[in-house]
C-alpha cells in the first residue's frame, strides 16, 4: 500500500467511525440550562432514608442546590437558603439540597450545626450532579412548575434577597414563563 493510499484508507476509516458514532452512539449530553427539562432523579433523603423524586414535585417551583460540607461558600449560603425555604415553603416552593458528600454522618452533623430544616438529599457518587453537569459548588437550578429549568446559578447567593424572592414568587404566581424568567 503506498503512502497516499494508506492515508486515504485511514481517513476513510476515521470518517466511517465518526459517522457510526453519530448514528449509533451517544454524543455528549445536551446542556442542562434555561428552558430545558430538568432531568428527573430519585435520591435518598438524609432525615429518614425515603426516596425523593423530582418529578413527584411537579406543580411546585423547586430550587435544586448542589453543595458539600467541605465547601466554604456552600456553608456561607446555607442561612439564606434556610430563610428562603421558611419564607416560601407554604406558597408552593420546594428546596432540595443535594449533598455530594460521601459521609452521611458529616452531612447530618453539618445540618444539625446550622439548624437546617429543608430536605437534604444524598448523592455520594455524584451521579445526579454529573447528570446536571454540575461540578462547581454551590450550584443551583431553579425549576418551574412544569419541570423546566428557569435558571442556573453558580456560586453562593443571598437567596433571601428581594430579587430572588420576587423572581420565585412571580414563578409561583405563573407570571413568568420558564424560558424568559
Amino acid at each position: 500500500m503506498s503512502g497516499r493510499s494508506g492515508a486515504a484508507w485511514v481517513g476513510a476509516a476515521v470518517a466511517a467511525a465518526a459517522v457510526f458514532a453519530v448514528v449509533f452512539g451517544r454524543g455528549p449530553p445536551a446542556p442542562v440550562g434555561r428552558g430545558t427539562p430538568a432531568p428527573d432523579f430519585a435520591l435518598e433523603r438524609l432525615a429518614d432514608g425515603a426516596s425523593v423524586r423530582l418529578s413527584e414535585l411537579r406543580g411546585r417551583v423547586v430550587l435544586v442546590s448542589f453543595w458539600a460540607t467541605w465547601c466554604a461558600p456552600c456553608e456561607q449560603e446555607m442561612p439564606a437558603l434556610e430563610r428562603l425555604y421558611r419564607e416560601l415553603r407554604e406558597e408552593g416552593f420546594e428546596l432540595l439540597a443535594v449533598s455530594v458528600d460521601t459521609d452521611a454522618e458529616a452531612v447530618r452533623a453539618f445540618q444539625e450545626r446550622l439548624g437546617i430544616s429543608f430536605p437534604i438529599l444524598l448523592d455520594p457518587e455524584q451521579r445526579v450532579a454529573r447528570e446536571y453537569q454540575t461540578f462547581r459548588f454551590p450550584e443551583s437550578l431553579l425549576v418551574d412548575r412544569d419541570g423546566r429549568v428557569v435558571e442556573r446559578y453558580v456560586g453562593a447567593k443571598e437567596w433571601d434577597a428581594a430579587a430572588y424572592l420576587d423572581r420565585i414568587r412571580r414563578l409561583l404566581r405563573g407570571e413568568l414563563p420558564s424560558a424568559a424568567a
